[in-house]
């Protein structure tokens, strides 16, 4: 349980503000800094690992040295969870950077925050730019299509504020950076899973595919008018997902998962011109 916590709650993130954080973290999730310090390191060698094993494949090699990223970029990564897990798209990310292109020196600062929506990420927006990012991947929406209740009828937010958050969130980043702008759209689900998941059954919360696709067309046809690229990952998952990309609660990507993300990304942004 405490790795699964450790996996995607991150209070360095959250409450950095505070005095004795980072410090305090250890205690709060009652272990010693070296056990604290050994479960993030098993994560991250997890994502090295797939990074290695993507390397492997010369095709994997030529999209990295393909990527539009010049020497000292920094790439923020935005999302909820499936960006936040210590072993997600974004760590894959860095890792596959470090040792391909190490020379660059580029920065993938992870910038996710599991739970959040695009209304949560929306207020903390202005703040998160302050990194001044050459690069922005924003992978919101997810939580956005949550349902909660004993007739769940209605998302968290609606499609049509989700666009709306999306877009001012791309309005400040255009007034605050300079930065480029991917969007990805969120994961699909495996329903069966979620409907069974007991920690979702008791806070009467699920996700729906017809929701998560609606927002995913949404998504593009923003990217779309402006020119921006989409990483489709309703496409790269597939609808009937391979069970194997996701955990036992049918919404978290397993390492598989994130792998077939970070090949989606790769693959679309080495395209760019």
């Amino acid at each position: 349980m405490v790795q699964n916590w450790l996996q995607y709650t991150h209070l360095d993130k959250l409450y950095g503000y505070l005095p004795g954080m980072p410090q305090a973290a250890p205690a709060i999730f009652g272990l010693d800094p070296a056990a604290y310090a050994e479960i993030i390191a098993q994560f991250d060698r997890r994502a090295a690992g797939a990074a290695d094993r993507l390397l492997d494949d010369q095709r994997v090699v030529g999209w990295v040295d393909a990527l539009p990223f010049t020497p000292g970029q920094k790439v923020l990564a935005v999302g909820d969870s499936t960006t936040d897990d210590l072993q997600s798209w974004a760590v894959i990310f860095r890792h596959l950077l470090s040792k391909r292109r190490g020379q660059d020196h580029i920065d993938i600062i992870n910038a996710g925050l599991s739970a959040h929506t695009t209304a949560m990420m929306l207020r903390r927006w202005p703040a998160t730019l302050a990194v001044k990012p050459d690069w922005i991947m924003c992978a919101l929406g997810t939580n956005d299509v949550t349902r909660v209740g004993l007739e769940p009828t209605k998302p968290t937010v609606t499609a049509d504020e989700s666009i709306a958050n999306l877009r001012q969130m791309r309005r400040i980043a255009s007034h605050l950076t300079n930065a480029s702008w991917v969007w990805l759209t969120p994961t699909p689900v495996i329903e069966e899973r979620v409907a069974s998941h007991p920690p979702f059954q008791y806070g009467l919360s699920t996700w729906r595919n017809q929701d998560i696709t609606a927002l995913a067309e949404a998504i593009t046809a923003l990217g779309a008018a402006s020119d921006e690229p989409v990483i489709d990952l309703i496409a790269a998952f597939g609808t009937a997902a391979r069970p194997t990309l996701y955990g036992p609660d049918g919404v978290h990507p397993t390492l598989d998962g994130q792998i077939a993300i970070t090949v989606a990304l790769l693959q679309r942004l080495a395209s760019i011109p």
